[in-house]
């Protein structure tokens, strides 16, 4: 990571010294979210493939908002950014997006010859109200969903089948939920609207369940919040990154986590003895995406173009889903065959990669069976004041969120303090405080 650094910062001092873009890729990508070795061969494969040298700039963020901000009102001329699904939209909505043109030459398009189908069908849920196609604007790269990540041991795998597990008596203190509050929210709309979003055959409606996605209203928003508020007691944490050690340790039973984080977990867990698994409500969940996209301000579209292309590369997409820990965007042959493990119960992912794969060995929480899927949706985006109206419930929610064991943590802390500034004080000694490296 050092040396990544590194060649980071030498490569945006070349840019400053540098007004020749034609030479430069900046890269916009999340934090710890590709294989870092393909930066260096995609450099040597895009002169490979156009005669032409390139130094890529690989900077990264970890809240799509920073990275909207600068790109919206900062003007920063990223020529590769790596969004959420709902980002993706929100930029498509405001024209700071531009085409991904699919024309190599005779270099391959590995973009439109490996995506999955089912990718790109949810892509084209992506709207900006006008008829834009998003699959034209932005290329999937990794994916997920949203379940309970629980503790085998402990925990009642019927209790999970439903999203009312939030207000399980049993599980009082042991609960954590993600501190991420669109992703609550979606998952409890679609626990209060089964009604809605059911066929009367009992299976899901896709299309109420995506339109579903778009209610941020004041009853909906005011039955979630007092939903959240009377289960509080029972939460012991909203973790933005900490729920995996939590479930690890023991420290906590049921997690409210994605997919991807979920696989981690278990593969970490059982290498202390501690059992854990993953399960989707049976009343629906959300699925996520991130996608390459160009925006607006860029100054090396061609570059861009080949960036995406190369990362879409059977190969390479493997190469980045193994080591970030998430499923890629890519169905190709390979990936299935680089995916299959026989220690799992085959399942069914003709949804992913077609036919042939209805008889699947795989991890069910990196590739979800056909069944998991057809009862999950993807989040949109909403106007800006109404995500200020959610994020005000959020605070609301977590506010008072208070339980006996975190007043105890934090009598603790203020003891140790007071206790410190008395032994400072006793001693008469004073010393220059040190900075903390994070």
């Amino acid at each position: 990571m050092k040396k990544f650094l590194g060649f980071a910062i030498a490569a945006m001092m070349m840019v400053a010294c540098s007004s020749d873009r034609s030479q430069i890729l900046k890269v916009y990508n999340w934090s710890s979210y590709i294989d870092e070795d393909l930066i260096g061969e995609f450099e040597q494969w895009y002169e490979e493939q156009t005669g032409e040298p390139v130094q890529v700039v690989y900077q990264v963020f970890d809240i799509n908002e920073t990275m909207l901000s600068k790109i919206e009102k900062g003007h920063e001329d990223f020529d590769v950014v790596c969004p959420s699904d709902y980002i993706i939209e929100r930029m498509l909505k405001n024209d700071l997006l531009l085409p991904i043109e699919r024309d190599f030459g005779e270099t391959p398009n590995y973009i439109d010859g490996s995506l999955s189908p089912y990718i790109v069908d949810q892509f084209r849920h992506i709207t900006d109200g006008k008829g834009k196609d998003a699959t034209e604007y932005s290329v999937g790269y990794m994916w997920g969903f949203t379940g309970f990540l629980y503790n085998a041991s402990k925990v009642d795998p019927e209790d999970l089948r439903t999203w009312d597990v939030l207000h399980n008596e049993k599980y009082s203190g042991m609960i954590l939920i993600k501190d991420a509050p669109r992703d609550v929210y979606s998952q409890l709309l679609l626990y209060f609207h089964q009604d809605e979003i059911r066929n009367e055959d009992g299976s899901f409606n896709l299309e109420a369940m995506d339109s579903l996605m778009y209610d941020c209203s004041e009853a909906s928003m005011k039955q979630i919040e007092d939903y959240l508020c009377a289960g509080r007691d029972l939460v012991c944490g909203w973790e933005a990154d900490f729920g995996k050690e939590s479930m690890t340790q023991e420290k906590a039973w049921i997690d409210l986590a994605w997919s991807g984080d979920a696989a981690w977990a278990i593969d970490e867990a059982a290498e202390v003895g501690v059992e854990l698994d993953y399960a989707v409500p049976e009343e629906g969940a959300t699925v996520w995406f991130d996608g390459w996209v160009i925006p607006k301000y860029a100054k090396n579209v061609k570059a861009a173009r080949y960036f995406i292309n190369f990362m879409c590369k059977p190969e390479n997409a493997i190469r980045n889903s193994f080591e970030v820990g998430y499923s890629s965007s890519n169905g190709s042959p390979e990936m299935l065959e680089a995916i299959i493990d026989e220690s799992y119960p085959p399942i069914d992912l003709t949804y992913f990669f077609g036919e042939g794969a209805d008889s699947v060995c795989v991890n069910p929480v990196m590739f979800a069976d056909k069944k998991v899927i057809e009862r999950c949706c993807m989040e949109h985006d909403w106007a800006p004041e109404d995500t200020e109206r959610l994020i005000a419930m959020w605070s609301r929610v977590k506010g008072d969120a208070m339980g006996f064991s975190t007043y105890v943590i934090l009598g603790v802390a203020v003891l140790a303090i007071i206790m410190f500034v008395v032994m400072k004080v006793l001693s008469g000694k004073r010393k220059k405080s040190k900075k903390r490296r994070r």
